[in-house]
């Protein structure tokens, strides 16, 4: 960086002694104030030039970083056995692809899930399983009682009815919400009560849960498709990957 610029000083200097023998001593003197002059601007570029240098290499480091997947990331090519159990599903039992989510109620990206979760079985109607757990955060104070409504529904065959309703209504969740839903929906609300706080409805939400932490969840939504966490989250990118599924289940029975 620094030898372009010392190079036009000597050259500089050079031009300076040669004048100097064929040129008046004031001319000398107006000649050496301007080479002083051009190696002060030299050294004032060169300064500039190296702090440009390193922020472009700090920028590039940042880039760098932030392109390295999390160390907690989840491997996308990682296939894990997810046992779909008495969880609630909507979809064909025999579809090629199976998606498991787990969820909280009272987490708002979750609740966004929901949409594409629909996305998806309305565009797969035939070839899409989708399969629902509760993973409850523990600093939610509504995600465990709104899991245990959406199961109790379920007892009556309105668990996604029940769960629509729960997102769609997720910053007003209450006891008071949950019967009031269960009359809207036409469920039995004494029956509906009763199992909410049943052993039972607890049992398979915590069931459902501590498989969560057997497959390495952490966090909510956590989308599997076919057993595999994909390292994201949209439309595009699950129907690629259910493309490919169906693809290569095709292929098997060939």
């Amino acid at each position: 960086m620094k030898a372009p610029f010392r190079m036009i000083a000597l050259i500089a200097a050079g031009a300076a002694l040669t004048l100097a023998a064929c040129a008046d001593p004031q001319a000398v003197g107006d000649i050496k104030a301007a080479v002083e002059r051009l190696e002060a601007q030299q050294k004032d570029v060169v300064t500039k030039l190296e702090g440009l240098e390193k922020q472009n290499k700090e920028i590039l480091a940042k880039a760098g970083s932030a392109a390295k997947p999390a160390a907690n990331a989840p491997d996308p090519n990682k296939k894990w056995d997810i046992v779909i159990g008495n969880s609630y599903a909507m979809g064909p039992a025999d579809a090629k692809v199976t998606i498991v989510e787990w969820s909280d109620f009272q987490c708002p990206f979750c609740s966004q899930a929901k949409d594409l979760m629909h996305q998806i079985l309305d565009a797969y109607p035939k070839d899409v399983r989708f399969v629902f757990k509760n993973y409850p955060l523990p600093f939610h104070q509504q995600a465990m009682p709104a899991a245990k409504a959406a199961v109790a529904a379920g007892k009556q065959g309105k668990f996604f009815p029940m769960h629509d309703k729960l997102f769609e209504n997720q910053k007003a969740l209450s006891p008071e919400k949950y019967v009031e839903f269960a009359t809207a929906l036409g469920l039995d609300v004494d029956k509906f009560k009763k199992d909410s706080e049943s052993p039972e409805v607890a049992a398979q939400i915590t069931g459902e849960m501590k498989e969560a932490g057997d497959v390495g969840v952490r966090g909510t939504p956590s989308f599997f498709i076919n057993g595999k966490q994909p390292a994201g989250r949209s439309f595009e990118l699950y129907k690629s990957i259910i493309d490919e599924e169906i693809k290569n289940a095709g292929a098997a029975k060939k």
